[in-house]
C-alpha cells in the first residue's frame, strides 16, 4: 500500500494543472481504498461489509414497536442459510453458483469476514452442518465438506454422497437440513407448474449423512424450499408453494406438518386441502390427503421458516413460526415480499399475519428486496436472507 501511495505522488508531481492533480488524488486514494476492501485476509477472507448495502431503504421495513433491522452481512444472491454451533453462518445462493462462510469475529452483531468456499455449483441452495461437515445441496447431488471451519481458505471439493436426484431445473433447487433423527431431509419438487410426478418428483426424501439408507418421507407436496421441526414435539414442519394459472386468489401457498412418515398432502390432484385440480382431481376426494396446518396467501412463495426459540423477543412470539415469504411473480397486485408469523396454540397453527413488510413498493408493484430464509440466533435475534438485495439482516428487539 505504501508503495502505491508513493508512485501516486511522484506522478502527480509532473502534473501541471492544479485542479487534474487534484482529481487524479482523488481518483487514485479511492482506487486504492478499494483494491485495500477487496483484498483477501491472511485466512482467505474478505470483509462481510464493504459498504455495497448503505444505501438499501431500510427505513422502509415496517416491524412491531420495539424491533429494528439491520445488515448483519453483504452476501450477493444469499438464499439458505445454517449456523454452526461456533457461530460460522454457511449461507447457499440460487443463481450464482455459490457458497459463503460468513463470521461475526468480534462479537457485535455484525458479520466481520467472508469467505468464499465454492463456485460454479448447480443452484447449491441447500447448506445443512453435522458433526463439524458441512453438506451442500446442488439440483442433482449432495456433497459433504468435512471439517469445513478449519479449512475455510480451502474447503477442496468435497465428497459427493448422494447423486442420483433428478436434474430437472423447475423446483429442482433445494433446501436441506438435519432432522431430530439425525437424517438429512432432502425434497425434490415436481418439475413443472402442474402435472402427474413420478415417484423421484414432489416428495422429501431423507437419508443418512453418509447418503445411505436412502428413503421416501412424505409425498403429494408441490415444491417446498423451506421446513424445520418443532422444539416441542419434533415433528416436522414445511412449507408448500401452490401452483399457478388458477388465478391470483387461489390457490394458497400453505404450511404443512408431518408428524409421522408415509403421509400425501394432495398434489396434483387438491390444493390448499379442499381445492380439487380441475385437470388432475378426477374422483379424488379431499379426505384422502392431508389438508395444510393453515393456509398461506395465494402465490407469496413461502421459503425459509423458524420456530422462535430465543428470548430475546417478547414472550408471545416463544415457539411461534416465522416465514420468509419471497414474493409472486404473476400475480396482480403482487403478494408475500415480508416475513410473516404463524401463530399456534396447543401445538395447532391458529393465526397468520404479516410480521416484517416493506420489500415490496405498494404503489410502483416493485420490489427492492425478497426475503428467502431465516434463522434464529443464540442471542435471539433473527437473520433474514434476501437473494435479490444481496444481504443477510438482523431482525433484533428491544423494550
Amino acid at each position: 500500500m505504501a508503495n502505491c501511495l508513493s508512485i501516486n505522488i511522484i506522478f502527480m508531481k509532473k502534473i501541471q494543472s492544479k485542479s487534474l492533480s487534484i482529481l487524479l488524488v482523488l481518483i487514485l486514494i479511492t482506487m486504492n481504498e478499494i483494491v485495500f476492501s477487496q483484498s483477501k485476509a491472511n485466512d482467505g477472507s474478505v470483509p462481510a461489509i464493504t459498504g455495497s448495502s448503505a444505501k438499501l431503504p431500510l427505513d422502509k421495513i415496517k416491524l412491531p414497536e420495539g424491533f429494528t433491522i439491520s445488515v448483519y452481512a453483504e452476501v450477493e444472491n444469499a438464499r439458505s442459510m445454517v449456523m454452526s454451533p461456533s457461530g460460522t453462518l454457511f449461507v447457499g445462493t440460487w443463481q450464482k453458483g455459490k457458497v459463503y462462510a460468513v463470521k461475526d469475529i468480534n462479537g457485535d452483531k455484525i458479520a466481520d469476514k467472508k469467505w468464499l468456499l465454492a463456485s460454479g455449483l448447480n443452484y447449491p441452495n441447500g447448506v445443512a452442518v453435522k458433526n463439524g461437515a458441512l453438506y451442500v445441496a446442488e439440483i442433482s447431488k449432495v456433497t459433504k465438506f468435512p471439517n469445513i471451519e478449519q479449512n475455510l481458505a480451502n474447503p477442496g471439493k468435497g465428497t459427493v454422497i448422494y447423486d442420483k436426484f433428478p436434474t430437472d431445473w423447475p423446483h429442482g433447487w433445494k433446501y436441506i437440513a438435519f432432522g431430530p433423527d439425525g437424517k438429512l431431509y432432502v425434497p425434490v419438487g415436481a418439475p413443472f407448474n402442474i402435472g402427474m410426478p413420478d415417484e423421484r418428483h414432489a416428495a422429501i426424501f431423507r437419508m443418512n449423512d453418509d447418503g445411505t439408507g436412502f428413503e421416501k418421507f412424505a409425498s403429494g407436496i408441490r415444491n417446498t424450499v423451506g421446513f424445520t421441526w418443532s422444539p416441542t414435539t419434533h415433528q416436522l414442519w414445511f412449507t408448500d408453494n401452490g401452483r399457478d394459472m388458477m388465478g391470483d386468489d387461489i390457490p394458497c401457498d400453505e404450511l404443512n406438518t408431518a408428524p409421522k412418515a408415509g403421509m400425501n398432502f394432495g398434489y396434483p390432484y387438491y390444493h390448499c386441502g379442499t381445492i380439487k385440480d380441475p385437470e388432475f382431481g378426477g374422483n379424488h376426494k379431499a379426505s384422502e390427503f392431508t389438508p395444510p396446518a393453515i393456509s398461506l396467501g395465494a402465490h407469496v412463495a413461502a421459503l425459509g421458516l423458524k420456530f422462535y426459540t430465543g428470548t430475546m423477543f417478547p414472550a408471545k412470539y416463544k415457539n411461534q413460526i416465522f416465514i420468509a415469504e419471497h414474493g409472486s411473480w404473476n400475480r396482480t397486485p403482487k403478494s408475500g415480499y415480508r416475513i410473516s408469523l404463524v401463530t399456534l396454540e396447543n401445538g395447532k397453527a391458529k393465526k397468520y399475519e404479516p410480521f416484517a413488510t416493506g420489500w415490496l413498493n405498494e404503489e410502483t408493484q416493485v420490489p427492492w428486496g425478497r426475503p428467502a430464509d431465516v434463522l434464529i440466533l443464540k442471542d435471539g435475534s433473527m437473520l433474514v436472507s434476501d437473494d435479490t438485495a444481496g444481504v443477510i439482516y438482523r431482525i433484533s428487539y428491544k423494550k
